[in-house]
């Protein structure tokens, strides 16, 4: 039996990168899966491709900056499922970060409303639409925050500043619904080899986040796809309102541990 048999679920942001791993590995583990993202073609790709491996799946377009737009992707989840346990908030304002999110002193604070209103409202709107069903299935939330919103950086401050918001969303879900049966976690990922970061990285970027990874390599999707599976599965029915770091160990060490094991090679 695979883990997330007879579950419905639905993954924003799914028609690439780790949307797309995800969406693809929840129903190769027998979940009805709801691939939605603003790129409907895309969406409608990977629906195929899950169809064609023997899964049941449909693509519907979502716009996390139209609310309307987010509670009809849920509804059509549980029109064409008749349920819905799993809601994975993945979809983020990756457009905005790698090219307009400048640093606190230059930031416009028009960008800053934009990506609050995509990251942290469209997530809220989401989990707001999907608890009723949830509580139903005794389901759960998973948002994919980032390490960007438990730390600082140098770049992507309003990025970062609205993962933090997910990360108290996460817990506040957790906290208010837990009673419900709903469970609500983050994962969140250090560096992820997507088209996304492709296109927000430049010269040794790549190899700085390599040395300071404790991992003898960098994060892809497959690798975030499989903590959703574990989150969403019986597995983790105990696990609720905590933030799965999946990023290598990238935080998990002093900062000066790439210099040091230099200095001392």
């Amino acid at each position: 039996m695979t883990k997330l048999n007879d579950k419905t679920a639905i993954i924003t942001g799914a028609a690439s990168g780790i949307g797309a791993a995800t969406a693809l590995r929840v129903a190769r583990e027998g979940a009805r899966t709801v691939v939605a993202d603003i790129n409907l073609e895309g969406a409608e790709k990977i629906t195929q491709a899950i169809r064609e491996a023997g899964g049941e799946a449909i693509a519907v377009r979502v716009d996390l900056a139209d609310s309307d737009s987010v509670r009809a992707a849920v509804r059509s989840a549980v029109d064409a499922f008749g349920r819905l346990d799993v809601l994975h908030n993945n979809a983020a304002a990756t457009h905005l970060s790698a090219r307009f999110d400048l640093p606190v002193l230059e930031a416009d604070p028009e960008i800053w409303d934009q990506t609050m209103a995509i990251n942290v409202r469209g997530t809220m709107v989401a989990t707001q639409a999907a608890l009723p069903h949830l509580i139903e299935t005794g389901g759960c939330v998973i948002n994919t925050v980032s390490d960007s919103g438990l730390v600082g950086d140098v770049s992507n401050p309003a990025y970062g500043a609205s993962k933090a918001a997910v990360i108290a969303l996460t817990q506040y879900t957790a906290t208010q619904y837990g009673k419900d049966g709903v469970r609500a976690n983050a994962i969140s990922p250090g560096f992820v080899a997507t088209p996304a970061t492709a296109g927000s990285t430049h010269g040794g970027i790549t190899d700085v986040m390599l040395r300071h990874a404790l991992t003898p390599r960098l994060g892809l999707p497959e690798d975030i796809a499989g903590a959703v599976v574990f989150l969403a599965s019986e597995d983790a029915t105990y696990i609720t309102g905590q933030v799965l770091q999946v990023d290598g160990g990238l935080l998990a060490h002093q900062p000066y541990v790439a210099d040091m094991r230099a200095a001392l090679a």
